[in-house]
């Protein structure tokens, strides 16, 4: 058994300051059917230093693991029992722990009570959404209206070699240097690097308010706990809302190596660039990684060229193995995307003008009539087949590591994934690279796929 400490402490941060109504309302949530959604997701921030991508593994080895909200006199506490030893220096709670953790009960219970069941949010509609996505983040206080465009979303796989972190980190350094902030999944690999490199570019900067800004999702965050750097965490309800909070706040997206949680990523973006309303709208979008993942982006190249047509790759560059070049190449975008929202008076913090279809904002369940009902042949709209596919990656993903799919594979054999043959050969090959690659899971562990095409 691993070994643990429990304690109770005051919130650092966000909840530091609530009312008495608020505080009442947390602790009735704490002791609701949200409870375990708050449990799974406080040991996943108080687990940060763990070296496993299962979050049923996780769960597994802290079942004793609780927490609690208590009322005092004062405002609001934390019981928090048998957590990870990792998270504590001599018994006392490590500060940016404590302001995760905080973030964490802030964003569970305030998208409960505020958001999922609050009448004047209609998640029905693609309005409803996006207005809900952004009361989120102003409640996480990740809009900045002083500030001009600086945030680079980061995407790229937990599971990457020494030498792609290495040049994460390297990118992320030469995009400090030119003042821009990271936004990332927050996990481990190619979400840690960028957010370290340009931690050290802002100190050489002086640049002493650096973003360094972490969106997950309950499902996630167990096996992409936040790495040390997070500064900024923010917990979306869901993936599909997580995925429409990258592209609102951020300004430009550099995408490094990883496997299918970074391909549902890039299915994502460019299925919403796409779509006819968004095509004058500037959005950066770079393609990078070290020499040796030169045929990483060849493939991911071929592929989208492939399902979403030619007209898919003028909406992203793909520059090997030069992090300075990628830097200047995003700081010109996002200079462009600065003159661009203050020519048409949008707002710098939040992409009102974007478009999204409804097929990238309504939730997908990933079990295994979903998955196989997949609509995955080229007789669609380039938008709707790449929303599909995102599910399918999607779908991947959670059978991968997080806590439901696994439990779904174990209990009824892998997903089943039905295409027309051309497509099929294609997705197959563009799967089986990754899991040649040790894309899939972290090195070391063995990978047993959670799906089979068909």
């Amino acid at each position: 058994m691993p070994q643990t400490i429990s304690t109770t402490l005051s919130p650092e941060g966000s909840l530091e300051v609530l009312s008495q109504h608020e505080v009442n309302r947390l602790r009735d949530t704490s002791t609701s059917g949200l409870h375990d959604l708050l449990r799974r997701c406080a040991l996943a921030v108080l687990n940060s230093d763990s070296m496993t991508d299962d979050g049923l593994a996780v769960m597994e080895a802290y079942r004793d693991f609780d927490i609690e909200v208590l009322q005092e006199d004062r405002g609001l506490r934390l019981k928090i029992s048998n957590a990870p030893i990792e998270a504590f220096v001599d018994g006392k709670m490590i500060r940016g722990i404590r302001e995760l953790l905080s973030s964490v009960v802030r964003d569970v219970v305030y998208v409960y009570n505020e958001i999922q069941t609050h009448p004047r949010f209609d998640l029905s509609s693609g309005e409803g959404t996006t207005n809900a996505v952004f009361h989120i983040l102003r409640k996480a206080g990740a809009l900045k209206p002083s500030l001009d465009p600086s945030l680079v979303v980061c995407w790229g796989g937990h599971s990457i070699s020494r030498e792609e972190y290495d040049y994460t980190k390297g990118v992320g350094y030469h995009l400090g240097l030119r003042e821009l902030d990271i936004c990332t999944g927050c996990g481990p690999g190619a979400m840690k690097g960028p957010m370290k490199g340009a931690n050290v570019a802002h100190v050489k900067q002086r640049r002493s308010q650096g973003r360094y800004l972490g969106i997950s999702e309950p499902g996630i965050i167990a096996a992409e706990s936040p790495n040390p750097i997070v500064n900024e965490l923010i917990i979306m309800p869901d993936i599909e809302k997580r995925l429409e909070a990258f592209v609102r706040v951020g300004h430009g997206i550099v995408i490094f190596p990883g496997g299918v949680g970074t391909a549902e990523e890039i299915l994502y973006l460019l299925g919403i660039l796409l779509h006819p309303a968004n095509r004058d709208i500037p959005f950066p979008v770079i393609f990078t990684g070290p020499a040796s993942s030169a045929d990483y982006f060849k493939r991911i190249d071929e592929f989208l060229a492939y399902t979403l047509g030619e007209s898919a790759r003028e909406r992203y560059r793909i520059i090997i193995d030069d992090p300075t070049s990628v830097a200047k190449a995003m700081r010109m975008g996002v200079d462009e995307v600065t003159e661009f929202r203050r020519a048409h008076q949008d707002a710098f913090y939040y992409n009102w003008r974007l478009n999204i279809d409804r097929n990238f904002q309504e939730p997908f369940e990933a079990n295994h009539e979903g998955m196989a009902g997949l609509a995955l042949h080229r007789n669609q709209p380039i938008h709707e087949l790449a929303a599909n596919l995102r599910r399918a990656f999607s779908g991947i993903v959670a059978g991968n590591v997080k806590e439901p799919g696994i439990r779904a594979i174990e209990a009824h054999g892998p997903f089943r994934l039905h295409a027309e043959p051309d497509l099929m050969a294609r997705l197959d090959e563009l799967l089986t690279s990754f899991v040649e690659q040790g894309r899939m899971k972290l090195p070391g562990s063995h990978y047993e796929p959670c799906y089979t095409l068909g």
